[in-house]
């Protein structure tokens, strides 16, 4: 059984899940930082000053000034800005991916077989002349 465990992580494919487990996570981690610490800040400037990090709901009533203010004093919130923000890191994620998936698939796009077909050998030729003389008999 050990054997069996031990040929199966060996295989290639596992190897290169792990490996791009481990970039993707890499990955998430930098777009995260993006989003949060590049693009927000003008964004949110952009419409008055807002901190996208900062916009919650306070459902406890207790008019906390902020997201931090609120989690300290145990209140319950929904935090849409931090989803506003997550919903933005799979936006771009999805399309880095996209992006990536459509170059790997130009770069194996087979030839068109089609476009230019290949001149049949000389013998096939002389066969071929050879059956329309017969049929034409």
């Amino acid at each position: 059984m050990l054997k069996d465990f031990k040929e199966f992580a060996m295989r290639g494919n596992v190897l290169d899940m792990a490996v791009g487990v481990i970039i993707g996570g890499a990955f998430g981690k930098i777009v995260t930082s993006f989003v949060s610490d590049i693009m927000m800040p003008p964004l949110g400037l952009l419409m008055g000053r807002v901190d996208f990090s900062n916009l919650f709901v306070d459902l406890s009533g207790g008019g906390h000034a902020s997201l931090k203010a609120a989690k300290d004093a145990g209140a319950a919130t929904i935090n849409y800005g931090l989803f506003l923000n997550t919903i933005i890191d799979f936006v771009i994620v999805a399309f880095a991916v996209f992006l990536l998936v459509q170059q790997v698939n130009r770069m194996l796009k087979k030839p068109d077989a089609a476009a230019a077909p290949a001149e049949p050998p000389a013998d096939v030729k002389l066969l071929t002349e050879i059956r329309d003389l017969l049929k034409a008999r």
